[in-house]
């Protein structure tokens, strides 16, 4: 039984498309550290902070 060109590209996209699908439910998942780095944003700005120090934002303008 000989499988055409067209019917494995066709199986090939469906495989594709498929697994693009579970890795988008994989993706909506809430992975352990969401909330670590939403709290490492400021609450302001919301840009990431670096070190302990408070956001560049509320430092003012130098």
């Amino acid at each position: 039984m000989r499988v055409s060109a067209s019917d494995m590209i066709f199986k090939i996209v469906a495989l594709f498309l498929v697994f693009i699908c579970v890795l988008g439910m994989f993706g909506k998942l809430r992975f352990p550290g969401q909330e670590r780095l939403a709290s490492a944003r400021c609450p302001k700005c919301r840009k990431f902070r670096i070190g302990k120090g408070p956001c560049s934002c509320q430092k003012g303008k130098r």
